[in-house]
């Protein structure tokens, strides 16, 4: 699995250039907002990259439980 980061970089005339790499799909852009929050700034411009186009695969773990079994009438 890819490691998920995201790169701030400030200017010193105030400007912030902010990216998200190893975040598959439009879930990126949940990151951007979060920062926007936390730097009290606001995005006026914004390029994806090819992970935007692309799915993230999630790792999905099953396991087998066996079923309680009841003796009937609830007793």
């Amino acid at each position: 699995m890819a490691k998920k980061q995201i790169r701030v970089q400030i200017f010193p005339d105030g400007q912030i250039q902010a990216d998200v790499i190893g975040i598959k799909g439009k879930s990126c852009t949940d990151y951007i907002e979060i920062l926007e929050q936390l730097l009290d700034a606001e995005t006026i411009d914004s390029e994806y990259t090819e992970e935007y186009y692309e799915a993230e695969q999630v790792e999905v773990q099953q396991q087998n439980v066996n079923p309680i079994q009841t003796r009937e009438g609830g007793k």
